[in-house]
């Protein structure tokens, strides 16, 4: 049952914007690019596209268009043939960072509940990202409304992003699935972005697993699984209650053939994202509601 600890000043059932700005001290030491398996570079992140920019390429023989003050005089006065410089555009990457906020998330038995998890765990990317000169976008879901924020540049664009968390709403009508949600990343997102998604995961099936397959072909992927201890394991013995001050449930722990049957959804789930990421080239990271969220980030 939850107890009247849980109140909303409290910061352990709902996220203030104040808490949100804390974390960009702590965010600095973070690195984004080793999370995802598929971003190596140190540093800022190369474009594929070459074009005029920062770092050297390589040189070719000179075509009609090339800019002429690229030609590389030295290469030219030794080959008799006129030869240009081609450089890699150094350029920000889009970082974009998917945010559940369903019914599901709203719970916990101890430390605070995964809504507030997911939103620090947001936070503290969002500064990160701009500590490394990002530019940050991202998806806020709840069951009655979706909301995409284009990945922009500078301080401005995560204090949008941190602004949009801190006033969400838990719309109790369910009209958007994950699978929906899913398919939508797969539109907005663009390629080559880095993409969180912080979620539990309910109602992950089939065609989520498809747009999340689809979407790691073309961006480097991070999901984060954010639970409470209890949906892991119950405890052994005795009758809990549970409510959300409107409806009660009872569960009975003393029943080992639910309680065996309870423990392994939970397990399928979190070993189906597992293989699902190992599978396909992206990271996965798990984090309880009584973990340091800095510390599962790092």
């Amino acid at each position: 049952m939850l107890k009247k600890a849980y109140a909303p000043a409290n910061g352990l059932v709902s996220i203030s914007l104040k808490t949100l700005l804390n974390l960009a001290k702590p965010a600095a030491g973070l690195q984004l690019n080793h999370l995802a398996i598929r971003a190596q570079q140190s540093g800022g992140y190369v474009s594929r596209f070459k074009g005029r920019g920062m770092e050297f390429d390589e040189v070719r023989p000179y075509q009609a268009g090339d800019d002429i003050r690229s030609i590389d005089w030295r290469v030219t006065a030794r080959t008799g043939e006129t030869y240009t410089k081609v450089f890699r555009e150094e350029r920000e990457r889009p970082v974009f960072i998917s945010v559940d906020n369903r019914r599901s998330m709203h719970f916990a038995t101890r430390g605070v509940f995964k809504s507030v998890l997911a939103a620090k765990l947001a936070g503290l990317l969002a500064w990160a990202a701009q500590h490394h000169g990002d530019r940050i976008g991202g998806q806020l879901f709840s069951g009655g409304q979706c909301t995409e924020l284009k990945p922009q540049n500078g301080k401005h664009a995560v204090l949008r992003f941190l602004n949009a968390l801190a006033e969400q709403k838990n719309i109790q009508t369910e009209q958007f699935t994950l699978e929906q949600v899913l398919a939508r990343l797969t539109q907005h997102a663009r390629p080559g972005s880095l993409v969180y998604i912080i979620s539990d995961f309910r109602g992950f099936n089939d065609n989520a697993q498809t747009h999340l397959v689809k979407l790691a072909r073309h961006c480097d992927v991070v999901l984060i699984f954010v639970y409470d201890p209890l949906e892991s394991q119950l405890p052994l013995k005795g009758r809990y209650r549970f409510t959300d001050n409107e409806r009660d449930v009872v569960v009975d722990s003393s029943d080992a053939q639910r309680l065996m049957a309870y423990q392994q959804r939970f397990a399928q789930r979190q070993q189906q994202l597992e293989q699902l990421a190992k599978k396909n080239g992206f990271a996965f990271i798990s984090c309880s509601t009584v973990d340091d969220p800095l510390l599962c980030l790092r």
